[in-house]
């Protein structure tokens, strides 16, 4: 029986909190299964303090080890980390663009593929295939998966 493929929902998030959960999501999906990422997120909710952008941007080594501890999220501590700098990465692009999503607005003209290279070399952990599930995810304009 073939695998049933999971397709996420397109919203716009409604604040920058909103963009960055789902920014580390894409973050923890690099690489591994989604569905045991998508069936753990409302813990892994919990444990980054509702992906909170100020908070998680504050974390320091305690928090990292607090993560790597907690049996309810995937425990890869590059990814924590990733999604820790990509917090103090996303309130540096709030306070030049007032918001993330002011931020995408300003890569509006850009070419697809320049768009994701863009969002790839600012974030870490996103590839070309965590950019495409981010952007699909908060409802901006992507090519067909084919032609990603």
């Amino acid at each position: 029986m073939p695998q049933e493929i999971h397709i996420p929902p397109r919203r716009k998030p409604e604040d920058d909190n909103g963009y960055f959960e789902v920014l580390s999501q894409a973050v923890f999906q690099a690489g591994f299964s989604w569905e045991v990422v998508r069936n753990r997120w409302p813990e892994f909710r919990r444990a980054f303090d509702g992906f909170d952008i100020e908070t998680v941007a504050r974390y320091d080594v305690r928090d990292v080890d607090r993560l790597l501890a907690d049996p309810g999220i995937v425990r890869n501590g590059r990814k924590i980390e990733a999604v820790i700098e990509n917090a103090r990465t996303m309130r540096r692009i709030i306070a030049d663009y007032g918001s993330f999503e002011a931020y995408l607005r300003s890569l509006d003209d850009l070419p697809y593929h320049e768009r994701s290279r863009t969002l790839a070399r600012r974030f870490k952990w996103l590839g070309r295939t965590g950019v495409f599930f981010f952007l699909w995810c908060v409802d901006e304009e992507v090519p067909a998966w084919e032609d990603r």
